[in-house]
């Protein structure tokens, strides 16, 4: 099991930064790759910025492309995005998302946080 807490949301104005982060604990050492998802009201969660172990570049979904950036800190157990201008479109739950692959993949999720960007 992976347990994972995000926190960091909160109210920005557009243009403004802010950063989550995600602390992880429990059976790290089985996870394959760390993502952030988001989820605006009534529309599906989407996978915006996802960071793998080992040996392949970042992935940015064109949305946040080149404004956001994800990272990891190992001594730390901790995932980061660093959200610069942001957008109202930005408004949304954020979650933190692992991923462990045995005979399929296992997803854990956070709790999410809000971030809520007023235009």
């Amino acid at each position: 099991q992976v347990h994972l807490v995000e926190s960091g949301g909160g109210l920005v104005q557009a243009g403004g930064s802010l950063r989550l982060s995600c602390a992880a604990s429990g059976s790290i050492f089985s996870v394959n790759d760390w993502g952030w998802y988001r989820q605006a009201p009534g529309k599906q969660r989407e996978l915006i910025a996802r960071i793998p172990s080992a040996y392949t570049t970042n992935y940015y979904a064109d949305s946040v492309k080149g404004r956001f950036t994800i990272s990891r800190d190992n001594a730390k157990n901790t995932v980061y995005l660093q959200m610069n201008s942001l957008k109202a479109e930005d408004t949304a739950v954020y979650y933190c998302n692992a991923r462990s692959f045995r005979s399929d993949w296992i997803d854990y999720w956070g709790q999410g946080t809000q971030v809520t960007v007023s235009s």
